[in-house]
């Protein structure tokens, strides 16, 4: 394989993308921010676990709800001018954020519901996003490695923002970040404004509900885009909310502050950033069905170790397990239903990917700190890691038997 198709970097060659990746790369640090101050602000007014996991089911569960509605704008209307209304959106609500904040008028009911304002306007701009990045890189064969680089600016932007954040919070507070946070938003804005390549709009002559139809039944008519899409729910509800969790393990188990909490997300950022590099890295996709069901396991081990430990030092590590495997299977997944997606369909497929990761995660939250609250942390964590290993093997072993069927 020469070097140049294997470069992790070279979608970045594509102008388009190049710009796109920068201005996210600013935003993505704000959002990271925003959401480490929300969940410290929301448990330092309420010291609950309960209205911790309230707080990741609000800010989530408007995926689950209205994600596929964006998928069908997204296929049918301009996807740049959609994102640019999304982060327009995105701007406003964390300015408001930050200024009830800086007034004191922030309560926990008021963060509940601008969670759920946030959760909107990300349904909507999650499919537009996904569906947009195909259209930015001048030679198809580097989409792969443009899913890939998006996941790994997430990535990257997750080692470094909590981290951030956890520093800002204990010497300015929450407001701050969010402040930062809405400012971001402007960097994105101006990408926008500077792309040359105009995607281009879906056809609207049929109803939405009619466009919705049609992309359900291709979504769970196509049997290895439903096979992954299952392990992705799955994740998603077992293993994503402990970082939901996380500054109650940071100030309860760890006796720890907001700069704790920063050190232990970003730690699992630090994972995250790994396995982006890893699928960057990676000339096509042949093997890698296999690796991401071999992910969730690993997942699974690394959560049930994750809850079975008390030791500081030994936190870190483990997380960064934990994210790696989650990056493995959600980027690695989306890496494959874009390989296999139909281009008219892919807003609408790229929403039910939505759904399944981001929509389920909130319902996970709402269990895990439900059973949280009344068992613990620890012994609730460790369930969902003995689930996820259970889950991880059962599809290892239905792709085994599916690829088997295929080569006879």
């Amino acid at each position: 394989m020469p070097p140049a198709t294997r470069h992790p970097l070279r979608a970045l060659r594509s102008r388009d993308f190049r710009i796109y990746f920068a201005g996210q790369l600013v935003s993505m640090a704000g959002t990271w921010m925003q959401q480490i101050a929300m969940g410290w602000l929301v448990y330092r007014l309420t010291d609950s676990a309960l209205v911790l996991g309230l707080l990741g089911f609000a800010s989530q569960v408007p995926v689950l709800l209205f994600s596929a509605l964006g998928g069908v704008w997204s296929d049918r209307m301009d996807r740049r001018r959609l994102m640019m209304a999304t982060q327009a959106l995105a701007l406003l609500q964390a300015l408001i954020l930050a200024v009830l904040t800086w007034q004191g008028w922030i309560t926990p009911t008021l963060l509940l519901f601008m969670a759920f304002l946030m959760g909107c306007i990300n349904a909507l701009d999650m499919p537009v996003r996904q569906s947009l990045v195909v259209h930015l890189v001048e030679d198809r064969t580097q989409l792969a490695n443009a899913i890939a680089l998006n996941s790994m600016l997430m990535n990257a932007t997750r080692f470094v923002g909590p981290a951030l954040a956890g520093f800002i919070i204990a010497l300015a507070g929450e407001a701050v970040c969010f402040a930062i946070n809405a400012a971001s938003y402007l960097a994105v804005l101006v990408a926008l404004l500077a792309l040359r390549a105009r995607p281009p709009s879906g056809d609207a002559s049929k109803s939405a509900l009619h466009a919705l139809r049609a992309g359900l039944r291709y979504t769970f008519g196509h049997a290895d885009i439903r096979l992954f899409l299952m392990l992705v729910a799955a994740v998603s509800f077992l293993v994503t909310p402990y970082v939901v969790m996380m500054p109650l393990y940071a100030r309860a188990i760890f006796d720890g502050d907001a700069r704790t909490l920063g050190l232990l997300v970003s730690s699992a950022g630090a994972g995250s950033l790994m396995a982006s590099l890893f699928l960057a890295s990676r000339a096509s996709v042949e093997g890698l069905a296999r690796r991401v069901s071999m992910a969730a396991t690993l997942g699974g081990v690394a959560l049930t170790l994750f809850a079975l430990n008390s030791q500081h030092a030994l936190a870190y590590p483990i997380l960064m397990v934990l994210g790696f495997s989650v990056v493995i299977i959600a980027a690695g997944s989306n890496i494959l239903l874009q390989s296999w997606v139909r281009d008219d369909m892919r807003g609408r497929v790229m929403s039910v990917f939505s759904m399944s990761f981001l929509g389920i995660a909130p319902l996970g939250s709402l269990a895990v700190g439900s059973l949280a609250h009344g068992i613990g942390i620890r012994p609730t964590l460790f369930l969902c890691g003995a689930l996820t290993i259970v889950v991880g093997l059962v599809h290892s072993w239905r792709l085994k038997r599916k690829t088997a069927a295929e080569q006879t």
